[in-house]
């Protein structure tokens, strides 16, 4: 099994960066990536992901669609825990409540992160995906929370899911520990 390291860090003020380490393991990607988070944009959803990395909430969890030319989606920490159900994996989020839509003017392009949700605008709680390519109908329709700055070559090794869903199909790559770091 390859090792993939993604590190998120947050874009942030005066104060000290407080930023992601992801430490991943599967049979697609490996190495670094390395992703600054829009604090200022979707202050919100930022404070979501670092909250779960926190609490260990994403330690284990899979990308479970992830679809070729489009983008690379993990973070149900309900159902996407490697070794449970994946036929559910990507209908659970966490325990705290969906998130108000914070959509910006930042455009969807290759290397962008962005929450995933339902069809409410306002449904976003734990997923987020990676873009693999530019996606500009996805712009003001969901929250971008983050771009990668380095790393794309790992994304883009990411284990490609089939089907128009994108589901990975026999073992995913997975998000082994999530660290928040200053």
């Amino acid at each position: 099994m390859r090792e993939l390291a993604l590190v998120l860090m947050l874009a942030a003020g005066p104060a000290a960066a407080t930023g992601l380490e992801i430490e991943i393991a599967g049979e697609g990607a490996n190495g670094s990536v390395h992703i600054d988070l829009f604090e200022e944009i979707a202050p919100n959803h930022v404070a979501r992901i670092t909250d779960l990395a926190g609490q260990g909430a994403y330690d284990d969890v899979v990308f479970h669609r992830v679809i070729e030319g489009f983008m690379a989606q993990t973070g149900d920490v309900a159902f996407g825990k490697m070794g449970g159900d994946m036929r559910r994996a990507g209908m659970g989020g966490s325990d705290g409540p969906d998130l108000a839509a914070e959509f910006s003017d930042e455009s969807f392009q290759r290397g962008t992160v962005g929450m995933a949700r339902g069809p409410d605008p306002d449904s976003a709680n734990s997923q987020f995906f990676i873009m693999f390519a530019p996606a500009p109908h996805l712009d003001g329709q969901y929250t971008a929370v983050g771009e990668v700055t380095e790393g794309m070559e790992v994304v883009d090794a990411i284990k490609r899911g089939t089907g128009r869903n994108g589901a990975v199909v026999g073992p995913p790559d997975r998000m082994v520990t999530v660290t928040v770091t200053e």
